[in-house]
């Protein structure tokens, strides 16, 4: 444990500019950048706050803004070594894309002690701008509840009314059956049992079975990441399309998407908070990214630039990176980029914008490179995300 964090922390430097005094401005990437996660966000993210900090301008009230980034293997205790010490010795700011929820909400909770802006873009969690919201956290991006509105709602409505789960065994797993379970009843559906997968399986069979004889007509895949693909995959060698289930996606993204490829992804329905082909302004974001990367970004890659653009914004108009002025900035500035236009940060930390529904298309509906997904429906953000009220924030109380 003690090498690893040696080897994370001195691994951790990406710079963007000549070291900044302690008044500069830091900014940490804390992710999954080896594991399960690791095309989801990864190195990817750190690209991504990088363009950010470039359109910027590469200094903010006078410094020069720097990066800094580690993997934190989704181990909530490694990670939170890491972010102590960002924040005691190395005088980072703010710490964004935080992938995982274990380990978002342990930062989170790091970050109220310390009174350090985090923003959360990559875990999923509602309970971050819920019942473990605090004054300096922020949540971009998605939520469970809205993948829950999005998918779990769109595919009950549509006929799909019995479920089971295939749920990772962490935060994570839980608030996304919890959230997309109640969307299904909501609608007049029924879940018809849940199995716990434990993180980072390579054998799925004895849970498909489970799945498969449930005869639930979805199979909600509510895990992510190489987890996701692998569960698709091994579903289709057990026949479970073929012999009329439907599988749902609750956390996918186009990176997954593309480790799949089209033949075994095809028809598939998801949720987005961001698509690289919805207008001229993602189209924008994507094609300098797919310039540097050779790739396009999904919403969590897409949602740490817009995350990184957003706080330096706060604190350019705050005037000074003092947490508190920043936080107010942070609700109060709208967030329009090439990420989300029309969004905006509630009273509980939660950035609200639309979402998408997409069905992922055969290969031969494919007319170019990263051309995988069809819009089904936009759902708008109000519609998606709690309302700060609703969320259990005490916060809002």
């Amino acid at each position: 444990m003690k090498s690893a964090l040696l080897a994370a922390v001195a691994t951790s430097a990406l710079v963007l500019a000549a070291p900044a005094s302690a008044q500069g401005v830091k900014i940490g990437i804390l992710n999954d950048q080896s594991g399960v996660y690791a095309d989801y966000g990864g190195k990817w993210s750190v690209e991504a706050a990088r363009m950010a900090i470039e359109d910027f301008g590469g200094e903010v009230l006078g410094q020069k803004i720097e990066l800094v980034t580690a993997d934190h293997q989704n181990k909530p205790d490694l990670a939170t070594s890491i972010a102590r010490r960002w924040y005691d010795v190395e005088n980072v700011d703010m710490i964004t894309e935080l992938t995982t929820s274990s380990v978002a909400l342990a930062i989170h909770e790091l970050s109220k002690e310390k009174k350090k802006i985090d923003i959360v873009v990559g875990a999923a969690t509602s309970r971050l701008t819920g019942d473990a919201c605090q004054p300096y956290g922020f949540h971009w991006a998605y939520d469970t509840r809205a993948l829950g509105v999005g998918t779990g709602g769109a595919l009950t409505k549509a006929g799909g009314d019995t479920w089971f789960f295939l749920t990772a065994d962490y935060a994570f797993g839980y608030a996304l059956e919890k959230d997309t379970s109640e969307i299904v009843t909501a609608n007049g559906g029924k879940v018809v049992g849940s199995v716990r997968v434990p993180l980072n399986s390579s054998d799925f069979s004895s849970f498909l079975l489970q799945a498969q004889s449930s005869k639930a007509k979805i199979v909600g895949l509510a895990n992510a990441g190489l987890d996701t693909t692998n569960s698709i995959k091994q579903a289709s060698e057990f026949g479970i399309v073929a012999g009329g289930q439907k599988l749902a996606g609750l956390l996918m993204t186009v990176a997954e998407v593309h480790g799949l490829g089209l033949q075994a992804a095809q028809g598939l329905v998801l949720t987005e908070g961001y698509y690289w082909d919805v207008n001229d302004k993602s189209r924008h974001l994507g094609e300098r990214f797919f310039k540097r990367t050779g790739r396009m970004p999904n919403m969590i890659q897409a949602g740490t630039y817009s995350a990184t653009l957003s706080y330096l914004k706060a604190v350019k108009a705050a005037g000074t990176k003092d947490p508190d002025a920043v936080a107010k900035k942070l609700k109060e500035l709208p967030v329009d980029d090439d990420f989300a236009q029309g969004g905006k940060v509630l009273e509980n930390g939660r950035m609200v914008h639309d979402m998408y529904l997409f069905e992922v298309k055969k290969p031969s509906e494919s007319k170019k490179p990263w051309d995988y997904y069809k819009l089904l429906a936009t759902v708008p953000g109000d519609k998606a995300f709690f309302t700060a009220k609703d969320s259990g924030c005490p916060l809002t109380k």
